[in-house]
């Protein structure tokens, strides 16, 4: 079965939808998570799709966010000198040089110069327009940052179409009025339950048709939820 989408303008995440940095996240946070006595697993489960400041408020509800600001700037700066692991999401840099001619962006919680070291590292096209870290005051699962790209696009963000992998990115795009496919999104996932279509991958994904009006994708393969 074959599922055809029309939208105005694509909005792209990046880690997890585009760029799989995930031996590189596991080693800082889980020496994060050793030297403030918490266990890696649930750090690990909560930290994907947000700042980092954003995942210490949470981890350390009463810890000042000045603190939080100042323990995570040195933290990316090793994510931006740790490449070591980072890898293309099966079909994201063909799907992205497929979107170059029509409306596209990414919207990611990493800050400019990672989002261009991990792009790089992992072989996929920089987008021109890019909404990052510096870019917004409130991280994902706030809708501004998919506000703010829709706005740059000049397209209402009802006629976008996102991608996103987390539970806090399709929360992000959903309450930015945007239809969502979710990029292997665990089946189980309440983020799963809440994407309008969930593949496997961007190998699921094709561009029929892309210009300065938007673009027409088919969508080849869907995974299947689980939705007891």
């Amino acid at each position: 079965m074959t599922i055809t989408i029309r939208a105005a303008a694509v909005l792209l995440d990046m880690d997890g939808t585009l760029v799989d940095s995930t031996a590189v996240v596991e080693r800082l946070w889980t020496e994060w998570a050793a030297g403030h006595g918490l266990e890696p697993a649930t750090v690990l489960g909560l930290v994907h799709g947000r700042q980092s400041h954003a995942s210490m408020a949470i981890l350390l509800p009463d810890r000042p966010h000045e603190e939080n600001l100042a323990e995570g700037a040195p933290m990316l700066e090793q994510e931006i000198g740790d490449l070591d692991g980072i890898v293309e999401i099966p079909g994201a840099a063909a799907l992205v040089a497929s979107l170059a001619s029509a409306p596209h962006g990414l919207v990611t919680s990493a800050s400019r110069s990672l989002a261009h070291a991990q792009m790089s590292a992992a072989g996929v096209p920089m987008t021109r327009l890019a909404v990052t870290a510096e870019m917004v005051t409130t991280s994902k699962p706030d809708p501004e940052g998919f506000l703010l790209g829709a706005e740059l696009l000049g397209v209402a963000p009802g006629e976008c179409v996102a991608f996103e992998d987390s539970d806090s990115g399709i929360a992000a795009a959903r309450a930015a009025g945007m239809r969502v496919v979710g990029v292997g999104v665990a089946t189980r996932s309440r983020g799963a339950r809440d994407a309008d279509w969930v593949v496997p991958d961007l190998w699921a994904m094709r561009v029929v048709e892309a210009d300065g009006a938007g673009v027409t994708l088919e969508v080849t393969e869907l995974a299947e939820v689980v939705t007891d």
